[in-house]
């Protein structure tokens, strides 16, 4: 997968932007039928995880995502059917950022040493992913700007850049290890 340029993130996110509600709602159920355990868990289980949080941030979250769908539609083609993916490849993926999730997530019992340790290889394997930097960066600052606008904690903050980060890494895992990207 190749890291988008700064053209690319740019008519991406123009593309993103510009789509109305009704064929907005079209992608949403596309999605949910090419591949229900993704959208459940970017769609569902991670709002409500910052909805604990921030209502107002798992909003956001779920706005910026849908962008992330649409950047990644739009530069890679279409999402491949959950049915040609190998379960037991989502599973790991899942499994695998599970610990790393709740080591991020102040709020959570753990022991400091294996929260560091998790923490630490969070941001390696973020590294050797090759996520979209430009992209992860732009929503980023988006978050920020949110901010500015509206008073939120500094740990939901956090929390909605992380779950953004996640998300974009799991689009970029998918379409890599289904040939698409």
């Amino acid at each position: 997968m190749h890291a988008l340029t700064e053209r690319e993130l740019y008519e991406a996110l123009t593309y993103a932007k510009s789509i109305d509600r009704d064929a907005g709602a079209y992608i949403l159920e596309q999605f949910h039928q090419e591949q229900s355990a993704f959208a459940t868990t970017i769609f569902g289980i991670f709002p409500n995880v910052l909805a604990e949080q921030d209502i107002e941030l798992s909003y956001l979250f779920m706005d910026l995502v849908f962008d992330v769908l649409c950047v990644f539609q739009n530069i890679f083609g279409p999402l491949p059917d959950q049915s040609d993916i190998d379960a037991d490849w989502l599973d790991k993926q899942a499994f695998l950022l599970d610990a790393e999730l709740q080591s991020l997530m102040t709020n959570r019992d753990m022991e400091p040493k294996i929260r560091n340790k998790l923490q630490t290889r969070f941001v390696q394997r973020a590294k050797e992913d090759n996520p979209q930097i430009g992209l992860i960066n732009y929503m980023n600052a988006a978050v920020d700007q949110f901010a500015i606008e509206s008073s939120h904690s500094l740990e939901a903050l956090q929390t909605t850049k992380a779950l953004i980060s996640v998300v974009i890494r799991l689009f970029g895992n998918l379409y890599s290890h289904t040939g698409n990207a």
